[in-house]
């Protein structure tokens, strides 16, 4: 069998070149294909690396950067997430029982991280709000502070006087601009300071620590009223202090007008007043710069006049007892100043005492809205006047006691008329309205030592020297120093306005 010739494709014939020439224009749109289809594979292949460089599981250095940092972020958040649980129990604990019930649940229905659902933290808090302890968080200044409430059970009243030279006093005297010349204590030239570091400790409890701007916070578009005499002058006076140590200088003022004082803080839109009025109702005393008055008249009846600047407040503070105290008996006026009574009766003074609080009882149950106004009762301001009550039969009334009366087995009787105390604490448990009755009595009649005895004034004047050197007609042992005394029933107050709004 004769093999094929191979045809050369150098055949310089004119016909294989005219076959050869017809060959490749036919191939040129092939080859025109072909080279586009490659084009396109390189493309969509760039394209797919492109897309696996930026998937989680890639190792490229880039994608590594932004996986690590993307989880960073979630690490964090998650670390933040943790950290907030973790103090949830230092801040809003969860209670024994419930924190029992949690572990259980979570031992019976283990669940593995692949199926665990997220949960939020908010959502998990508020399931179980009813179970947290009463804490309060307080953001100052980015600092996280806890504030721990006492149980609603607890009576503060029952305690002891501790010497805490480390968190008392709770300000100091010439940091508080607004205190006035009666109360400023060392500036009057009193040589010790120990009265200024006692603070009150609950048997079976802890008062919370202090916070100024959570106070403000609480008090923000409110108004916070003392009304009274001038003890409850001296606890108005605490409270501004209280209040006043983080407020910036050109935010706050105070303005006197009659009968009514206000201190207002600018950034927070809230009030501190104090209205005074001795003996609630109306009497011959409620000029509030010439009362100094011996004789000492009352209308039992009538509280119209004053229940008028009441009403609208946030936070009431009433007290009525020291200008009860320089007579036995009473005088009751038959008929109105305003009509120009000059007639009157003389009654026993707990009589008259229970006739005031019954005007004043009825008058907070008819005008005052419990849902918008909280009201207290500030019990009896003990005197110390007589030195012997507390076994110190070399003293002259409370001058130049530097302690408390500790360590005693025996009732305190300092001279406190208990009757009028029993009679307004029954009133306040009769009320319609619900009135939280600040017990400061028996505390207070511990402290002899923080009286402004002689260094202090009278009539608006400073005590000589000469005035001085003789407290038994001059010592002014009915008010307080500050920083002293009154904080500690501003702290009552203050845990009770935290707890309760």
């Amino acid at each position: 069998m004769q093999i094929p010739r191979r045809k050369t494709p150098f055949s310089s014939s004119p016909e294989a070149f005219a076959i050869m020439k017809s060959r490749k224009n036919n191939n040129l749109p092939i080859f025109v294909v072909v080279f586009s289809i490659f084009l396109f594979g390189i493309f969509m292949y760039n394209e797919d690396v492109k897309s696996i460089a930026e998937f989680p599981f890639s190792s490229s250095p880039k994608a590594q950067e932004l996986r690590e940092e993307q989880e960073t972020k979630q690490s964090s958040s998650v670390s933040k997430q943790s950290d907030s649980v973790s103090e949830i129990p230092n801040r809003v604990s969860l209670s024994a029982t419930s924190r029992t019930q949690l572990e259980e649940t979570q031992l019976e229905n283990p669940v593995s991280e692949e199926t665990q659902e997220p949960v939020e933290l908010k959502t998990i808090m508020e399931e179980k709000d009813e179970d947290l302890d009463k804490k309060i968080e307080v953001n100052e200044e980015d600092d996280m502070e806890e504030i721990e409430l006492p149980p609603e059970d607890c009576d503060l009243f029952n305690g002891d006087w501790v010497f805490d030279p480390v968190t008392h006093p709770l300000y100091k005297e010439d940091e508080c601009e607004f205190l006035t010349a009666q109360v400023t204590c060392m500036r009057n030239g009193r040589k010790d300071s120990l009265y200024q570091h006692w603070r009150w400790q609950p048997r079976d409890c802890n008062l919370p620590k202090f916070n100024a701007r959570l106070l403000l916070e609480k008090l923000r578009n409110k108004r916070l009223m003392f009304v009274g005499d001038s003890l409850n002058r001296n606890q108005w006076e605490s409270m501004i202090c209280f209040a006043q140590s983080v407020i910036p200088p050109g935010r706050k003022t105070l303005v006197k007008n009659g009968s009514l004082s206000v201190f207002r803080i600018e950034d927070y839109n809230a009030t501190v007043e104090f209205y005074w009025a001795p003996f609630l109702v109306e009497s011959n005393s409620d000029d509030p710069l010439m009362h100094s008055i011996q004789n000492r008249i009352i209308v039992p009846k009538s509280i119209k006049k004053h229940g008028k600047n009441w009403i609208g407040v946030d936070y009431l503070i009433f007290n009525t007892y020291i200008w009860w105290m320089n007579t036995f008996n009473m005088k009751i006026l038959r008929g109105s100043f305003d009509q120009g009574a000059t007639e009157y009766d003389e009654i026993d003074r707990p009589l008259a005492y229970r006739k005031v609080m019954t005007t004043w009882a009825k008058w907070v149950d008819k005008n005052i809205d419990p849902n918008r106004t909280t009201v207290f009762f500030t019990s009896m301001s003990p005197l110390h006047i007589k030195s012997l009550d507390w076994d110190n039969p070399d003293g002259i009334k409370c001058a130049k006691e530097t302690t408390p009366i500790l360590n005693r087995t025996t009732p305190l009787e300092v001279g406190t008329d208990r009757r009028l105390f029993v009679i307004s604490s029954d009133i306040v448990k009769a009320m319609k309205v619900p009135v939280y009755f600040l017990n400061i009595t028996t505390l207070s009649e511990f402290r002899k030592d923080a009286h402004t005895s002689v260094h202090t004034i009278r009539q608006g004047k400073m005590l000589t020297p000469e005035q001085q050197a003789d407290p038994e007609n001059y010592a002014d042992c009915i008010h307080w120093c500050l920083p002293g005394l009154p904080d500690t029933w501003n702290e009552f107050l203050y845990t009770r306005i935290i707890s309760r709004s």
